[in-house]
């Protein structure tokens, strides 16, 4: 996998910045050339090193302001076929395979605790799911964030 060097970071940083920008305002604010920006952009693409703009949308704009984590303990046996079928509801929006006492931890939106009864309920009932723990989000104290990691690349390349 390729990777972002320190130019890349700074072209990200900018775009950041203002999401707006054209490639001709990128390459004036970096001092490159408007080839150099472009094919820069270019090649991360194709190289899938960013990630879609469905990314950037916040679940509660969307109408789920509940955050919850379920942690969920899959039979080996079937472990494949539950981890796929986790990817039917919508509301599971990231799930990461993990060591300890639980196999799959799972990061769920909902509209309400209703609505987390019924995805959590839709996914102990799939097959494979033994188990299930829940803890509830009161708040988040820091979002996911990747500015402070391309800040520290930015400055180490110029």
């Amino acid at each position: 996998m390729k990777s972002i060097d320190p130019l890349d970071a700074r072209i990200l940083l900018a775009l950041d910045d203002d999401p707006g920008s054209t490639i001709l305002q990128l390459a004036k604010v970096l001092g490159v050339s408007r080839n150099t920006v472009h094919a820069r952009l270019q090649r991360m693409d194709r190289a899938s090193l960013l990630l879609g703009f469905s990314q950037r949308v916040s679940p509660a704009s969307l109408g789920y302001t509940l955050v919850a984590f379920v942690s969920l303990e899959i039979s080996q046996s079937e472990g494949a076929g539950a981890m796929s079928l986790l990817e039917n509801i919508p509301e599971v929006v990231e799930v990461h395979a993990t060591t300890g006492e639980a196999d799959l931890l799972t990061k769920v939106v909902a509209r309400d605790t209703a609505d987390l009864h019924r995805i959590t309920t839709a996914m102990l009932s799939i097959e494979g799911v033994v188990r299930s723990s829940t803890a509830v989000s009161l708040s988040e104290v820091m979002p996911n964030r990747t500015r402070a990691l391309l800040e520290s690349l930015a400055g180490s390349g110029s």
